[in-house]
């Protein structure tokens, strides 16, 4: 229950990155002893949500360009194979569920805010849900929790204020496809969704702050943006 607790505060931002943890205020908040709340924060450390000092300090792990980069990469490779696999293998259940979840999508943007966000994870989690791969639902969803904090500091940018209209009828398009059993379109329309996502625009942006910073080019597969200063 701590570990799951925290971590989404974590997620949500209510625990903000590079925030000190107060772990006695945080135990008697939630209702428990300190024991099992040390030891949500050692599993949490070893997934790289929190980081430990030698003096038991316990911070928020930061947010990076370099991470939301490693983590855009991720997922442009298994998301799409994941899409793939969907239409060859989704069920009626499956197309049901994403029919369902398509239906409450709306765009990502500050105007939507967390209702957005809810719902577009939900609906690209039918569709990898939908490969039927357990091993790459779990990755997937590991990775969406980290890949939302980057998202929900997109909503702060100037792309966060944009329409989008191009990406949610995007959802739609790959709907279509894994329904219709269209496996390597699927998988090309995922892979060109994610490159031109709100994360790709933050990731962008981070980069650019941290070039900025320390003089040194970003290494991104998009290109220096211009999205902004965070």
């Amino acid at each position: 229950m701590a570990y799951s607790e925290l971590r989404r505060r974590i997620v949500s931002g209510e625990l903000k990155p590079s925030s000190r943890l107060s772990q006695y205020d945080l135990a008697e908040e939630m209702g428990m002893s300190i024991t099992p709340l040390r030891e949500a924060i050692r599993q949490l450390a070893s997934e790289d949500w929190v980081e430990m000092d030698t003096h038991r300090d316990v911070r928020v792990s930061p947010m990076s360009g370099s991470e939301a980069r490693q983590l855009l990469e991720v997922r442009l490779s298994m998301e799409p194979a994941a899409t793939q696999l969907a239409a060859l293998r989704r069920t009626d259940r499956d197309i049901e569920e994403m029919k369902r979840t398509a239906a409450e999508l709306l765009p990502v943007t500050r105007t939507w805010g967390e209702e957005a966000v809810a719902a577009h994870r939900a609906f690209h989690r039918a569709i990898y849900v939908a490969s039927h791969n357990d091993v790459m639902i779990r990755l997937l969803d590991d990775l969406w929790d980290k890949t939302d904090r980057y998202r929900r500091v997109g909503l702060e940018l100037p792309a966060g204020n944009e329409p989008r209209t191009l990406d949610l009828n995007q959802h739609y398009e790959i709907l279509d496809l894994v329904i219709a059993g269209d496996a390597m379109s699927a998988a090309e329309l995922s892979h060109a969704h994610i490159v031109n996502s709100l994360t790709a625009a933050v990731t962008g942006a981070l980069e650019d702050r941290e070039y900025r910073i320390s003089g040194e080019v970003p290494q991104s597969l998009w290109g220096p943006s211009n999205v902004g200063n965070i």
